[in-house]
Formats: C-alpha cells, structure tokens, sequence
C-alpha cells in the first residue's frame, strides 16, 4: 500500500485500513445508497472499533441486501432473527432493529428532502470544513455540527445517532476534511471540494 506514503497514523498497517484510508476516508460523497450505509455502518460501530467494521463489511452488504433502504424498511421478525443468526455481521438486537428504523427514517428524509444527499449535507452548507489538525490529539469527538445533526436526526427517528457517531459519519464522507496536514490526502481532498 504504498508505505513511502505520508499518512495519518490511525490506520497502523493493517492493509485494509490503510487502503479505506487512502482511497475512501474523507472523500466528499453524494450518493445516497454510499450514506445510508455509512450511516448504518457507523452506528454498528457504536462500542467497537472500526477495524472490527471494516473487517465485516463486505458481511453486512450481503446480509443487509447491499444497504438497499427500500428493502430493509420491510424487514420482519423472521429476517431480524436470521441476522441475529449471522456470525458475519455485529450480532447487537438494538442495532439490527435501529438499522430498520434508520431505514424507514432515510427514506422519509429522501422523499422530504428530494435526496438524503441534499438533507445530510445542510449541516455543513453543502461544502466540506476543511479543518487543520497536526496531530490525532487536536481532532475532536464531536463539533456543534454533528451535535445539530445528532438532534435532527434522532428527530426524525433514526437511532443510534449521537454526535460521536455523527461525527464518524462527517469524516467519513468527507463532510469535514480531517485529514492531518501532514498527510498526502490532505492536500488532494481540499482541492476536491
């Protein structure tokens, strides 16, 4: 994975982390099937690492019919059972259920908002923050950005939504560039905006 590399240093060397670094992590994204499974991904996360996560990934695309909302939205009691069942995936009854609320919840913001897109990206004006971290001390948990998205979230139903999740969320997708500013992508992403 190219080692000679300046990055940030959560990734370690694992080769999957490093790769979702570089190639994902921080990258602005608008499409909503991409978020809506962030956003189920990182509420999964909730207590664990992302590692962990990542590892499992491809799992819960395939147990979670490739994060199609529409679909999701109709699960019943027999299909929750069978993912409680599915050692591939974070077997948590409270997230498996939260994943069909959030579902429901996206669709409705989608039909309010003509996007989840258009919707989740309003709390940053629809342009990535770029912020300025030298070190992994500097980055924060949470802003009043993903305070404000937590509450209208949770609003709207969705769960497992706090601002520390929220927060994940907006890195992720490149909502804010955290990128530290010694590392190749920081550079890259803010030249994306």
């Amino acid at each position: 994975m190219g080692s000679s590399k300046k990055r940030c240093s959560w990734p370690g060397s694992d080769d999957l982390m490093v790769a979702y670094h570089d190639i994902e992590w921080g990258v602005p994204l608008h499409d909503d099937r991409k978020l809506f499974e962030c956003l189920i991904l990182d509420a999964f996360q909730a207590g664990l690492s992302w590692r962990t996560i990542l590892n499992k990934r491809e799992n819960f695309r395939t147990a979670f019919d490739g994060f199609d909302a529409e679909r999701i939205a109709r699960y019943r009691k027999p299909k929750i059972e069978r993912l409680l069942k599915d050692a591939g995936i974070v077997r948590n009854r409270m997230k498996v259920e939260a994943t069909v609320a959030n579902a429901k919840a996206f669709l409705k913001a989608q039909e309010e908002h003509g996007s989840f897109d258009s919707y989740i990206w309003q709390f940053v004006n629809g342009t990535p923050k770029q912020n300025r971290w030298r070190s992994l001390k500097q980055v924060p948990a949470s802003t009043p950005e993903s305070d404000r998205m937590s509450k209208d979230l949770k609003d709207r139903g969705f769960k497992f939504v706090g601002a520390t999740t929220c927060y994940a969320f907006m890195q992720a997708t490149g909502m804010v560039n955290d990128h530290l500013v010694t590392c190749f992508q920081y550079d890259q992403l803010k030249r994306k905006r």
